[in-house]
C-alpha cells in the first residue's frame, strides 16, 4: 500500500441525493436541509456527488455547487465531518478537472466510481486512477459497481491500485463477500467500505472499515450506530439494526437507486419527489414497497 488512509475514513458516511425543484433546477434549501438532518443525526462523513446525487444529470457547476454547500455546512458543525466528493466518469480528462473542482470546493477526498462502458483492463485502471492521483492532491477512494459500471475490480487489479500514491481505499459494491474478504486480506490497512446497506454488516464482521450508505439519507442515525457496533465487535447489537431495518434497506432498490430514496424523503418530507430525465418517478407497485418499508421503519 502506498498511502496511509486519513484516519477519518472509517465508520458510516451518506451518499446524498440531490433535490431538485418542481421546474427541475437545483434545490440548494432542500439540499442544506438534508446536510443539517445529517450532521444532527451523528453521521460520520458525507459523501456529496456520488451517483446517489445524480451526478450524471448535473451540470458541472451543479456539481460543484453541492459540494461546496456540503463543505459548508459540515465545516459550520460542532465536531469536524469530513467531506468525500464524487469524482467519476469514463473520460479521465473529464474527472480530472472534475476532482480539480471538488478540490476547489474543499472537498477532504475524492471518491471515484470506475470507467463505466469503455471497460478499461487492469493497466487501464492503474493509467487513469494515476492520473487522478498525480493531477489532485487528495487522497482517492477507488469505487467498484459493477452493476452499474459493466465490470469488476478484482482484488488483484486492486492491489495495484493500493500501490498508487493517493489510492487510499475502496467502496466495494460488487456484491461478492469472497471478494471482499480477499480484499481485506490481501491489503492490510487499506480501507474497504461497504457500498451496499444490507452487506455492511457481514463486511464489517470480515474486518471491513464502514459502510458509504444510502439508507442513512433516511436514517443516519441508526445506519452509523450499525456501524459503529460492528466496528466495535458488538456484532448482537449491530444485527439487531439491520434486521430492524432490512425491509427498508431493501425498498432501496426496488428500482434503481436513487428513485427510491428520493421517493422516500419527499414522503418524509425533506424533499420534493423531482427526477431529472432519464430519471422518472416509481411504479405505482414499487412505491406500495416503499410505503410498507417507510411504515415498517417508522418513519411515516
Amino acid at each position: 500500500m502506498a498511502s496511509k488512509p486519513p484516519d477519518w475514513l472509517r465508520g458510516c458516511g451518506t451518499a446524498l441525493i440531490t433535490p431538485f425543484q418542481a421546474d427541475g433546477a437545483l434545490d440548494e434549501p432542500a439540499f442544506r436541509r438534508l446536510v443539517r438532518f445529517q450532521l444532527q443525526e451523528g453521521i460520520d462523513f458525507l459523501v456529496p456527488g456520488g451517483t446517489t446525487g445524480e451526478t450524471p444529470a448535473l451540470s458541472l457547476e451543479e456539481h460543484a455547487r453541492i459540494v461546496a454547500v456540503t463543505v459548508e455546512e459540515a465545516r459550520r458543525d460542532s465536531r469536524p465531518v469530513p467531506v468525500l466528493a464524487g469524482a467519476g466518469g469514463n473520460n479521465t480528462g473529464h474527472v480530472i478537472e472534475l476532482a480539480r473542482r471538488m478540490m476547489e470546493a474543499g472537498a477532504d477526498a475524492i471518491l471515484s466510481v470506475s470507467p463505466y462502458y469503455n471497460k478499461p483492463n487492469p493497466a487501464g485502471l492503474v493509467r487513469h486512477y494515476a492520473a487522478i492521483t498525480q493531477a489532485v492532491k487528495l487522497p482517492l477512494v477507488v469505487y467498484n459497481v459493477p452493476g452499474r459500471t459493466g465490470s469488476n475490480i478484482l482484488p488483484a487489479t486492486l492491489a495495484q491500485l493500493a500501490r498508487i500514491p493517493g489510492v487510499v481505499g475502496v467502496k466495494e459494491a460488487s456484491g461478492n463477500i469472497l471478494q471482499m474478504a480477499e480484499i481485506i486480506a490481501a491489503l492490510p490497512g487499506f480501507r474497504v467500505l461497504s457500498g451496499d446497506d444490507s452487506l455492511a454488516l457481514p463486511l464489517l464482521a470480515l474486518g471491513g472499515h464502514g459502510l458509504i450508505s444510502v439508507a442513512s439519507n433516511e436514517i443516519p442515525r441508526a445506519m452509523t450506530a450499525l456501524v459503529h457496533h460492528g466496528l466495535n465487535g458488538d456484532f448482537a447489537a449491530a444485527r439487531k439494526l439491520h434486521y430492524r431495518y432490512l425491509p427498508l434497506l431493501q425498498a432501496n432498490f426496488v428500482e434503481s437507486n436513487p428513485i427510491p430514496v428520493k421517493a422516500a424523503l419527499a414522503r418524509m418530507g425533506l424533499c420534493q419527489e423531482v427526477y431529472r430525465a432519464p430519471l422518472a418517478p416509481l411504479a405505482e407497485s414499487s412505491r406500495r414497497v416503499l410505503e410498507a418499508a417507510l411504515e415498517s421503519a417508522g418513519l411515516i
